[in-house]
This record gives C-alpha cells, sequence and structure tokens, in this order.
C-alpha cells in the first residue's frame, strides 16, 4: 500500500479561513482521487481529542491520522529550524509552506511537495505580522533547498514566485474550485430574508487595505452618473483606523446603501453570490483568483481588475478593468463606467452569466485531487 501524507492542520488552526477551506476540499478530492493500492493519512499536530475528531469528520476516507508531539506553534517553529524528524518519510504534501522541509532521498522513496498561496511577505509585508513575514520567507528558503515540488493555484503566481525564488521545474499549477456547499437551497428565499438582501446589490469581496480595491469601488459608486445601487461586502467593517460606513460616506454612497458581512457559510454565501447583479473583483495584485470561480459558477456577472490572476482565471469570461499605475482615480472612473454598463445593460449581464457559468466548467476539486497524485507518481 502506498500512502500519502497529507498535512490537513490548517483545519484545526485557531482561525481556519480561506487556507483551512483549500486544505479541506483538496485533502477530500485526493481520498477520493486514490489510485487503487494508494491512501492517505492526515497529519495534524498535536491538538484535542476534538479537533483530531473533526479533522477525520471534514475529511471521510483518511486511512489514519498522525499526529505530531509538538502543538501547532512550536511545530511551525521546530519545522522553520528543521529540528523535528515529524512525521517521518515517505510521500508528504503541504497544503501551505507548513511542512518538514528537510534534506532526504527521493530515491528511496521519500519526497515533499509544499504550496504556496501568495507572495504577500515580499511583495505587501506590512500586511502581515513581522512574526509572519520572518516565517514565511524562512520556509520559502527552506522550500528552494528540499522541496521537490511547489505547488501554486495559478500561472500568473509562479511568474510572481519565480521574481522571489527560482525553483526551476519544480513549479507545478494546480487550480483551485468552489468551496463545497456552495450551492442555493430550496430555502434560498428564507436565506435572503434573513441577510436582509436587497433587491439588487453589488457584491465584492476584501477590505479597506488599498491594494485590495474597496475604496476604489466606492469613489466608483460616488461618481455622478452611477446607478445608486447597494453594495455589499464581503469582509471586516473596518481596516485599522478606517471604518467601512465613514469611507463610503467620504465618497458619497450613503451608509444605508452599504452592508457587510464578516463570515457566511457557504449556503448563506451562495444565496448572496447568485441574487447579486454583479460581483465585483478589484484587487491590484496578489490576488487568487477562487472568488471569481465561485460567482462563476453561481452565474452571477463578474467585474474584475486586470491583475494577471483574475485575467487567467477569467479568460474573458468577465469584464476587465484595468488598474493602472498605482491604482490611480483612474481606476475609480473606469470601474464606475464598467458597474453602469453591467447594471443598465441586462443583455450584457445575460452575456457575463452565461460566459462565467460556462468558464466555472475548467475548475474542479476532482481535477486537482488527480493531479496531486499524478504529480507524486512523476516525482
Amino acid at each position: 500500500m502506498t500512502t500519502l501524507r497529507l498535512i490537513v492542520d490548517q483545519i484545526v488552526a485557531p482561525v481556519p479561513g480561506a487556507l483551512g477551506r483549500y486544505t479541506r476540499d483538496l485533502a477530500r478530492a485526493i481520498v477520493r482521487a486514490a489510485p487503487q493500492g494508494c491512501d492517505v493519512e492526515g497529519v495534524v499536530s498535536s491538538s484535542l481529542p476534538s479537533d483530531y475528531e473533526r479533522v477525520l469528520a471534514d475529511v471521510p476516507g483518511l486511512a489514519d491520522l498522525y499526529k505530531t508531539s509538538l502543538a501547532r506553534r512550536e511545530l511551525a517553529a521546530a519545522w522553520q529550524l528543521g529540528l523535528t524528524t515529524s512525521p517521518g518519510g515517505g510521500m508528504i504534501h503541504g497544503t501551505s509552506l507548513f511542512a518538514p522541509l528537510r534534506k532526504h532521498d527521493r530515491r528511496s522513496g521519500d519526497q515533499v511537495v509544499v504550496t504556496v498561496h501568495d507572495v504577500l511577505a515580499w511583495s505587501h509585508p506590512e500586511a502581515l505580522s513581522a512574526a509572519s513575514v520572518t516565517w514565511q520567507k524562512g520556509m520559502l528558503k527552506r522550500a528552494r533547498k528540499h522541496a521537490d515540488a511547489v505547488v501554486v493555484p495559478t500561472h500568473a503566481l509562479a511568474d510572481r514566485l519565480s521574481l522571489v525564488a527560482d525553483f526551476g521545474d519544480r513549479v507545478r499549477v494546480i487550480g483551485t474550485a468552489p468551496r463545497s456547499g456552495l450551492v442555493v437551497g430550496a430555502d434560498a428565499d428564507e436565506r435572503a430574508a434573513r441577510l436582509h438582501l436587497p433587491a439588487q446589490y453589488l457584491v465584492v469581496p476584501g477590505t479597506l487595505e488599498p491594494r485590495r480595491g474597496l475604496v476604489d469601488v466606492l469613489a466608483a459608486l460616488g461618481r455622478t452618473g452611477v446607478p445608486e445601487i447597494p453594495l455589499v461586502v464581503l469582509g471586516p467593517e473596518s481596516w485599522g483606523d478606517q471604518h467601512l460606513v465613514t469611507v463610503a460616506e467620504e465618497h458619497g454612497v450613503a451608509a444605508t446603501r452599504v452592508q457587510h458581512f464578516d463570515e457566511l457559510d457557504a449556503a448563506d454565501l451562495a444565496v448572496v453570490l447568485s441574487r447579486a447583479t454583479a460581483f465585483v473583483a478589484p484587487n491590484h495584485d496578489d490576488a487568487s483568483g477562487t472568488a471569481l470561480i465561485e460567482a462563476f459558477s453561481l452565474g452571477t456577472p463578474v467585474v474584475h481588475s486586470d491583475c494577471p490572476a483574475h485575467l487567467e482565471i477569467a479568460a474573458g469570461a468577465g469584464l476587465s478593468v484595468a488598474v493602472g499605475v498605482g491604482g490611480a482615480d483612474g481606476f475609480a472612473d473606469r470601474l464606475a463606467a464598467a458597474v453602469t454598463r453591467v447594471v443598465e445593460d441586462r443583455e450584457l449581464a445575460s452575456r457575463l452569466a452565461i460566459a462565467g457559468s460556462d468558464r466555472a466548467r475548467a475548475f474542479s476539486w476532482q481535477e486537482a485531487g488527480e493531479r496531486v497524485w499524478q504529480l507524486h507518481a512523476d516525482l
């Protein structure tokens, strides 16, 4: 029996977040795609029994669960320094840089693959804590020395990663897909009423951090002649000392037009996305693209920035808006024009919805799971 040892610790992290969802959905796909004679063992840091139960419930079909002797924080520090042998040899796949990167002999069957989701530690270190920046840079340095392959979700990120570290031909692109459970159910009307969704609205993910583009959207909606459509923000109400409602009003957008959700379960998110007039993805750079895939999968018209990841994911299925140098005021003007077109031209919106639905079929967790197995077989 050949065993793939998959690091699933993010599922039980204090804040699992997007990486936790990625780990869960990819793990399920890897288990489903396991070739005959192969199985999957989860690897998790020393945790509470309830955490182990959660992993086994979230990823049914795991052959076993390897529990390290160190808790997550201590294990992260140990792996950064290469001080622990946990979880031993064999085929190891990390869903992030959190992996035991050390000297090994691939000829004996030992191999380690890690995943890089962004290069924020280099491009926008101010977006992370100092400790996180140090850890990510240290782990990428170890990956350059010891990883047999590095997985990234887009070719755009592969290009950016090449500017940070030279991995040669070890980089593999394995895409993501919509989170599990992102389905509109029979109770959609009840959920929409509970969430107080208006009849028409735009959806924007992100924070007030400048690079995320939310401020540009608010500026666009405050322009003269732009439809006074409500805005639903998928993200926190504040960033630093800036507050969503205050920034909106500064740009001429009434507080009554703005609604936000910190975190939604998959069923609620499906309702919010599916009923939106349009989904706006205004990131200036470093976007994962998964949010676009989710909007596409629900037939929502998408307006997106021209950052490389968005262009790659959309492949013409969305309405692209050029950011421009530094995301100057011109970006807000161009967003205003794009939003106005989609809101007022229902034929255009319908074409975008159809194109997005077609594009979404290019992404599946099943394919991602199969490609992970193929990668390890190639190694």
